[in-house]
């Protein structure tokens, strides 16, 4: 059955179900205790492959869309989970897009589960949030968009700040993201934004007028079965600039533009960040995995 988590917790909140100790920490309801005997569950649902993680043998279901995770046997499942990103700032000034949120974790199911993927921001939006639809929608995660006239917005990753004018990048929530760049007066470039690794870098005057790059994503390899630096998620996007443009965050995040032409879109299920200006984040993707 679903499970019941309190409304508006406090960091460090605590709730158990069964043998299940569930604490609050900020974004994430995250498994903090269990029982020794505790086993993982088995499922379908997404695309399933096989992958090997320190010596043991996992099956990956993979969600580059909405769909339901079909519990066959009760117990613990290891999720990723990544949100949408955020559009960058429209005008010819507009700060590259936040990246969405990153979350991994364990969580205990013993029903059916409707996964939700998120949407990238268009221009200018916010992307949403993905997720476990009854139990949590655990990425906190929406990608901040780059305003057009002003500070970067907030989100899970911050978006950059608009680059006529010195301006702020939007904060990131410190936990699933980072913060994104910031302008600088005389309209020289415009801030990245930030990605689930690193925060957006501010604008510079260098070659007469550098967008920011946007901040990197996070490392997802092994949580894939892969090697290190193999895939990345949730990059931030580059902010536009004068001469030379920010690059994208590795993870997806989309390249600024030069002199007020549009960046690059974020690549789709990565939840990385557009490059600004007026271009879409990249939708998300939940990964859900348990030993074989």
């Amino acid at each position: 059955m679903p499970l019941s988590f309190p409304d508006a917790p406090s960091v460090n909140d605590t709730y158990t179900a069964g043998d299940i100790e569930y604490t609050w920490n900020g974004t994430t309801w995250y498994i903090s205790n269990r029982v020794a005997d505790a086993r993982y569950g088995t499922a379908t649902g997404g695309t399933s492959s096989t992958i090997t993680v320190d010596g043991e043998s996992y099956t990956l279901l993979e969600f580059t869309s909405s769909g339901t995770l079909t519990v066959t046997k009760a117990g613990l499942f290891d999720y990723l989970i990544v949100g949408g990103g955020g559009g960058s700032g429209t005008g010819p000034y507009g700060g590259g897009g936040g990246a969405g949120g990153f979350s991994t974790g364990t969580i205990h199911l013993d029903a059916n589960e409707l996964i939700i993927v998120a949407g990238g921001g268009s221009a200018n939006s916010d992307g949403s949030s993905s997720g476990f639809n009854t139990n949590m929608r655990i990425s906190s995660g929406r990608g901040a968009n780059g305003s057009a006239g002003g500070n970067g917005g907030n989100g899970a990753s911050g978006g950059g700040g608009y680059g006529s004018g010195a301006t702020s990048g939007g904060s990131g929530d410190g936990i699933a993201g980072n913060n994104g760049g910031g302008g600088i007066t005389g309209g020289y470039g415009s801030g990245g934004g930030g990605g689930a690794g690193a925060a957006g870098a501010n604008s510079t005057t260098t070659s007469g007028g550098r967008g920011g790059n946007g901040g990197a994503g996070s490392d997802a390899s092994a949580f894939r079965g892969e090697a290190a630096t193999t895939t990345y998620y949730a990059g931030g996007g580059g902010g536009m600039g004068l001469v030379v443009a920010g690059t994208g965050g590795v993870g997806g995040g989309g390249n600024g533009g030069v002199g007020g032409a549009a960046g690059s879109s974020a690549t789709a299920n990565t939840g990385g960040g557009g490059g600004g200006p007026g271009t879409s984040g990249g939708s998300g993707i939940v990964l859900v995995r348990f030993k074989n």
